[in-house]
């Protein structure tokens, strides 16, 4: 079969989301064909190039996010008309109130993100959709979507009986600032992707994220009745609102209503959904995803590189406590240095490795942070007056001289720490898995999932409690060992990229074996043919005979040729023979 799939800011890139897992995905599908349908983040992004791509990739196409061209569409006066009315209805459904986060939601807790109700769900639907069919009769939107009159809408909705009093309080540079993010994520509505000879042709979309990335799938799934599925790792609407968090109120209401109404609409367009883990699936849920949907896939994981350390746990240091990550503040590596402080207390040999490179000009800053506050926490010993000082707590990247390979990071340590305070699905505690390692983490995100009862889990932001668990860790090799060992069987049989690809695979074919025909078969004299698509049209391979006309409406790959022709009903005198 042929799967659509779409991306944003990941694959087939070199750098960003998701990039990898992508990857595995498509090369371990051999037996299917990929068309990959990708948004980039950044022109830095789109210059670093892309992956080495299989050969059942058939084809990419690219938009870029990060910048638009106008298009130069002069709309008319009746589809200036059509836009005024969508956009103004879609306007007033984001000042309608909802989709406002709360503390705990921005901390990573679903608690109070509702799903639109039935009516506020179709009128943005009706909004969205009124507005995509706009930019495929006219050619693309990103001028109007640019325009005073999109701000001027925005205006009214926001001064109009009802609104959120926090929009009702919106000034015009927040306005101006909340039509050019909407201008942003509606992007995708101005791309030739949908017609029968791109997505239109495929025989499912899967969309590798929410928001955004999802927004093609939904347009294909209208236009042309293609079946979406949607995989979230990480969930998109917690990130809009974290990045939100500092933006004045009357942006942030307005662009969490935006994307909380487009999650709820990709949520209930989907055919299926498969998050990675429960803290995904509990977000799904609550933003109106409908249970009987949802099927949760772990991320896949390449556990090869992984093996000889694993095999092979004997060989830690039993003093030494292993940190690996992006440095970011995050990660709470402030509380793992004093966590460690008290741990110095009770096992003065103990030692520990930061392995992990700073996330941007934010993680640079942190880094500088914790390399000064572990100086002043554990000014540098020696064993004797003529002994230079050494710092039991190091700071290092992978690929330095201490720590060549990822594997050989984990296997420095005897226990493997995790000390966020926000976390989706913890690659690093699976890789500790794999290698065999005890491991004491913070109950965040999807950590009590993944551990499953084989390592010790403790509150976030509790250095006395991090320490207190490490220390019982230290202090008992045969219990490190054993739940290293049940951590490494754990990780085998959930995380691997085998299963991944296998739970994937009987995905595809459960989709395309519910989903109807897509296409309209015509005979000779261009009457619609009842009964035209042959069972075998639903089994790989080519199918060849006298060919009836097909009117292209994106139909399965192996079955674009037309079907076989029905045997013509025999004369009488024949069939009495």
């Amino acid at each position: 079969m042929r799967i659509g799939l779409l991306t944003e800011g990941g694959y087939p890139y070199v750098s960003g989301d998701a990039r990898l897992w992508c990857d595995r995905l498509v090369r371990g599908l051999g037996q299917h064909e990929f068309d990959i349908y990708a948004l980039s983040r950044s022109e830095r992004q789109e210059d670093e190039g892309w992956l080495e791509l299989p050969p059942q990739v058939a084809r990419v196409r690219t938009a870029p996010l990060w910048t638009a061209e106008d298009d130069g569409v002069t709309l008319g006066r009746r589809a200036r008309r059509r836009f005024a009315e969508c956009y103004q209805e879609l306007a007033a459904v984001l000042c309608e109130g909802g989709g406002q986060a709360s503390p705990e939601v921005a901390e990573g807790v679903p608690g109070e993100q509702e799903a639109p109700s039935a009516d506020v769900a179709d009128r943005f639907a009706n909004a969205l959709y009124g507005l995509a069919e706009l930019a495929r009769d006219e050619g693309g939107l990103v001028g109007a979507l640019r325009s005073e009159s999109a701000v001027r809408a925005l205006e009214r909705a926001c001064r109009a009986p009802g609104a959120l009093r926090t929009a009702r309080e919106a000034r015009v540079p927040e306005l101006l600032t909340v039509a050019a993010q909407l201008e942003r994520a509606l992007r995708p509505l101005s791309l030739d992707w949908y017609e029968d000879d791109a997505l239109g042709s495929v025989d499912l979309c899967h969309a590798t994220a929410g928001g955004t990335a999802a927004l093609p799938g939904l347009l294909a799934h209208h236009f042309a009745g293609v079946p979406l599925l949607v995989t979230e790792y990480g969930v998109q609407l917690r990130t809009h609102y974290l990045a939100s968090a500092d933006a004045p109120p009357a942006v942030r209401a307005l662009l969490a209503a935006f994307h909380g109404r487009l999650a709820a609409e990709t949520y209930r367009r989907a055919t299926l959904i498969t998050p990675g883990n429960s803290h995904t699936r509990r977000w799904q849920e609550r933003c109106g995803a409908d249970r009987a949907k949802l099927r949760t896939v772990h991320p896949g994981m390449e556990a090869t590189r992984f093996a000889e350390v694993g095999e092979a746990p004997e060989g830690a240091d039993p003093d030494t406590l292993v940190w690996v990550g992006r440095v970011e503040p995050a990660k709470d590596l402030i509380s793992l240095l004093h966590a460690f402080a008290e741990i110095r207390k009770d096992e003065p040999k103990a030692r520990l490795r930061i392995v992990g490179a700073p996330a941007g000009a934010e993680g640079e800053a942190y880094l500088g942070h914790c390399r000064a506050l572990a100086a002043q926490l554990f000014p540098d010993e020696a064993e004797g007056v003529h002994a230079v000082g050494d710092n039991p707590v190091s700071f290092e990247e992978i690929g330095g001289p201490d720590a060549p390979t990822l594997a050989e990071a984990y296997a420095a340590g005897t226990v493997i720490v995790l000390s966020s305070v926000v976390e989706g699905f913890p690659l690093s505690l699976v890789e500790a898995m794999f290698c065999g390692r005890a491991t004491v983490s913070t109950d965040v995100g999807a950590v009590v999932e993944v551990i499953g009862g084989t390592g010790l889990v403790v509150p976030p932001r509790n250095p006395r409690a991090l320490a207190e668990a490490c220390v019982s860790l230290l202090r008992d090799p045969e219990r490190r060992e054993r739940l290293g060992a049940a951590a490494r069987a754990r990780a085998l049989e959930l995380f691997t990229v085998e299963q991944n690809i296998t739970a994937f695979h009987g995905i595809y074919l459960e989709i395309v074996s519910h989903s109807p025909v897509r296409r309209v078969v015509l005979n000779e004299s261009g009457e619609p043919l009842p009964f035209a698509a042959p069972a075998e049209s639903h089994v790989p391979g080519r199918w060849t005979g006298p060919m009836a006309r097909v009117v292209a409406r994106g139909g399965p790959t192996w079955a674009t040729g037309t079907p076989v022709r029905a045997t013509p009903p025999l004369p009488a005198t024949e069939a009495a023979r």
